[in-house]
Parts: C-alpha cells; structure tokens; sequence
C-alpha cells in the first residue's frame, strides 16, 4: 500500500479564520470566512483541503481527498515502476589468470555492463604476490582495454591491502 508523504489537513482541522477558496472544478471563488467555506464544501458533499497553509490567506480547495490520496499513491507507485536500480557487480580475479579464463571473465563483465550495471573488477593478491602489483595492475589495463568499446573507467586501478580494483560503467 502506498501513502503520500504529507497528510494534508482537512475539514475541522482547518485553523485559520479565513480562506481563499478555490472551486472543485478550479475556480477562485475568493476570500470567504472558514465557516462558510466548509458550508460550501459540505452542500458539494466534498471535503475542504488547505492545499497551501503558507498563503495569506491560506488557500484552500473544495475536492475528494480520498480520490485525491489514491491519485498520488498511483503515480509514486507509476513513477517507481520506471526507476532503474543500478546495481553494482564484481568480478574477482588473481594477477596470473589464465588467457581462457580472462575471456570467461570479460564476457561476463560486457554482459554486465550492457545490462546496465557498473562493474567492479577486483585482483586479489595472495601470499607474496601483493609484493608484484605491477601484475595486478597489467591484468586490469587488459580488461580496460578489452570493455573500452561499452564502459567507462570511473575509477582507475587502486591498490587497497591485499585487493586492487576498478569501477566501470557505460558509456552514455
């Protein structure tokens, strides 16, 4: 279930001695005491919104709030149905892969990064090799190479304890 950020007051929850008041299909009706803007409200049998309590007065409008609370609960849901969640997914790797596995390797990472997604493409050092990152660093310079055609380097190779990495993305 969806709710709206700010519960708008309504009806009796109205304090203010007098309103603007603007009709239920749009209309400024003008400058009427509260009580005679809710008269009004209920001969329409609608409810009295204070849609902007900053004014002077505060403007109020006759409306159906509960068709207006599912109205803006239907387009939040609407409009987070078209967001897109970029996740970010790792490939991990050591500094003396093999040929085949690097071409395992960088067909996932372009299928990744062409489903939209950013990739982190991490080397990790075992043992002594920390001490030989050159190696570490060629291996990500080959995948740069190789995804250069769909992806950006957001972050070029960085050395962290025994890990070294990259963030790509795709080109717009």
């Amino acid at each position: 279930m969806f709710f709206i950020k700010q519960e708008l007051p309504i009806n009796g929850q109205i304090r203010a001695k007098e309103v603007q008041l603007i009709g239920d299909n749009g209309e400024k009706l003008g400058v009427l005491s509260l009580r005679d803007a809710l008269a009004q409200a209920e001969e329409k049998k609608l409810d009295l919104v204070l849609v902007a309590p900053q004014g002077n007065p505060p403007v109020c409008k006759i409306m159906n709030y509960g068709k207006y609370k599912f109205e803006q609960a239907k387009k939040e849901k609407e409009a987070k149905k078209k967001q897109k969640v970029v996740e970010v997914k790792e490939i991990r790797i050591t500094p003396n892969i093999e040929e085949h596995d690097f071409g395992f390797k960088a067909k996932n990472a372009r299928k990744f990064i062409e489903d939209g997604n950013k990739l982190k493409i991490t080397v990790r050092f075992k043992g002594r090799e920390v001490n030989n990152s050159k190696l570490g660093e060629d291996v990500l310079n080959k995948f740069i190479e190789n995804l250069s055609d769909i992806a950006n380097v957001e972050k070029r190779p960085k050395l962290e304890g025994r890990n070294m990495f990259i963030m790509l993305s795709k080109k717009a």
